[in-house]
C-alpha cells in the first residue's frame, strides 16, 4: 500500500503542476492580451495631463534607488505631478499584482511621462498613446549578463516567438545608459537596433551617490555602529549575484569562511550582501560572527560599495559601479562555463573583469595577500572609463535634460523647417 500511495501522490502532483502551468499560460493571455489593453484603451480616453509622471515598479513595493533621485530632483523643481505605481512582481499574490497592475494602468493611461526600471510585460502590452513617453532608466549599469532578446534561446530566456508575443521590452521612448560603449548592448536586448539615438549615455541616476561626501561619510560611521570590528580593519564585501529562476533565487555557499578567517581575520572583516531576490539567505555561523556579518537588510549595496576596501563578486554588474572607486575586486566565478550557457554575457569575460577570475577560497586569499604586487589600478580605471564614462556625478540631472530635450523631438519643436 505504502508503494500505490507515493505513486498516487507522484501522479497527483505532475497532474496539479500541469494544471498551474496551463493557467499561469491562461492567465498570460487573458491579461496582456485582453484585458490590460482593455482597460489601458478605456482610460487614454481622457486628456494626457501634461505635468503628470508616473514611477512604476515592477518588483518592489517601495521607490529604488533607481528612481529616487530622479524623483527628488522632480519634486524639488515643482510643478509636477508624481505618481509612484507598484506591481509587486514576485512579493505579493497574483490577486495582488492583478490590483496593482490594473491601478497602474489607470495612471498611465493619462501620464505624459512614465519612468520605468526593468522589464515590464505590463508596459509592453498596451497600445501605448503617442503623447505618452516611456522611459526606460535600466537598473544594471554597464552590459554584463545577457538579458531581453540577447538571451534568446538560453535557458535563461525564451525562444524569439515568446519574446515576441509576449514582450517584455516594447514601447519605450528613450533607453539611458552607463556609457556610450554599452548603447549596442541594449539596442539588442531591447530589438532596438534600428533607433540607436533613442538609447542615450546619460549616466545611471544612483550612481551620484557616490560622488557625495556627506553620504560617503554617513555610509562609514554606518558601518561601524553596525559591525564595530570594520573600525579597525579593512572591509572585504562579497555581494554575488543570485542563482536559479527570480521565483526560486539562492546565493551561492561555495566560499569557505573558515578558511577566509583564518587568513584574512587579522586584517580584515568580511560583509555578505546578498541578490534582492534571495529570500532565504544563508545564516553565519555563530563562530565566526567577529569576522563575518550579513548587511543585506541593513546598509544599501551603494553604501557598502562606499566603504569596501576590496570587492569579490561573480556576475552582478555592481562591479561597474564599483569600478568608480578604482580599488581592488575579485571575480569568485567556480560555475564560469555553467553559467555561461544558463545566460550568456554580452562580452568576454576574462578579457573584460578588471581583476581575477578564482574558481577556490585559496586563489581569493593568495590574490588578496599579495594585493601589494598584483593589484592592477590601470585595469580598473580602463574598465571605468569604458563602461562607467557616463556616470559622473551628474547623471539625474543629464537624465531629465534629455528626456526634456527629447520632447523638443518627439513634438516635431526642435525639427527644422
Amino acid at each position: 500500500m505504502g508503494m500505490i500511495k507515493k505513486v498516487i501522490h507522484g501522479v497527483s502532483w505532475r497532474v496539479a503542476k500541469y494544471g498551474r502551468r496551463k493557467l499561469a499560460k491562461y492567465y498570460k493571455i487573458l491579461t496582456q492580451k485582453k484585458i490590460y489593453p482593455s482597460v489601458y484603451r478605456k482610460y487614454s480616453k481622457k486628456p494626457v495631463q501634461e505635468q503628470k509622471i508616473v514611477f512604476l515598479e515592477i518588483r518592489m513595493m517601495e521607490l529604488t534607488d533607481n528612481f529616487q533621485r530622479i524623483y527628488d530632483a522632480l519634486k524639488k523643481r515643482g510643478g509636477y505631478q508624481l505618481v509612484t505605481c507598484h506591481i509587486g512582481s514576485e512579493l505579493v499574490s497574483r490577486r495582488e499584482q492583478y490590483k496593482n497592475s490594473v491601478a497602474a494602468l489607470k495612471e498611465i493611461a493619462t501620464a505624459k511621462y512614465v519612468f520605468i526600471n526593468d522589464s515590464s510585460a505590463l508596459i509592453s502590452c498596451i497600445p501605448l498613446r503617442p503623447e505618452t513617453k516611456v522611459i526606460q532608466t535600466w537598473h544594471a549599469c554597464g552590459a554584463f549578463k545577457k538579458f531581453g532578446f540577447s538571451t534568446v534561446d538560453k535557458q535563461f530566456g525564451g525562444n524569439y516567438e515568446q519574446l515576441t508575443k509576449y514582450p517584455l521590452h516594447k514601447n519605450f521612448s528613450l533607453v539611458t545608459v552607463s556609457s556610450p560603449e554599452v548603447i549596442w548592448a541594449y539596442a539588442e536586448a531591447f530589438h532596438m537596433e534600428d533607433r540607436l539615438e533613442d538609447i542615450v549615455a546619460t549616466g545611471i541616476s544612483r550612481t551620484d551617490v557616490f560622488y557625495d561626501k556627506a553620504a560617503i561619510a554617513a555610509a562609514y560611521e554606518k558601518i561601524h555602529r553596525l559591525f564595530p570590528e570594520s573600525r579597525e580593519k579593512k572591509v572585504i564585501l562579497y555581494a554575488p549575484t543570485y542563482r536559479g529562476r527570480v521565483a526560486k533565487a539562492y546565493s551561492p555557499e561555495k566560499m569557505d569562511l573558515e578558511q577566509m578567517q583564518e587568513a584574512l581575520g587579522a586584517e580584515y572583516v568580511l560583509v555578505f550582501k546578498h541578490h534582492p531576490f534571495v529570500k532565504n539567505r544563508p545564516v553565519v555561523p555563530e563562530a565566526l560572527k567577529d569576522f563575518v556579518m550579513d548587511l543585506t537588510a541593513d546598509m544599501t549595496i551603494e553604501e557598502l560599495l562606499m566603504v569596501s576596501d576590496i570587492c569579490i563578486s561573480d556576475y552582478s554588474s555592481l562591479v561597474f559601479e564599483y569600478s568608480l572607486f578604482e580599488r581592488p575586486m575579485l571575480f569568485f566565478a567556480y560555475d564560469l562555463e555553467e553559467y555561461f550557457d544558463w545566460r550568456g554575457f554580452y562580452y568576454d569575460f576574462g578579457e573584460m573583469t578588471p581583476g581575477p577570475t578564482c574558481k577556490t577560497t585559496e586563489e581569493m586569499i593568495d590574490y588578496i595577500q599579495n594585493l601589494d604586487t598584483r593589484f592592477d589600478r590601470q585595469r580598473v580605471i580602463d574598465f571605468k572609463n569604458k563602461f562607467m564614462s557616463a556616470c559622473d556625478g551628474h547623471a539625474t540631472e543629464r537624465i531629465l535634460e534629455t528626456v526634456m530635450g527629447k520632447e523638443n523631438h518627439w513634438s516635431g519643436k526642435g525639427k527644422k523647417k
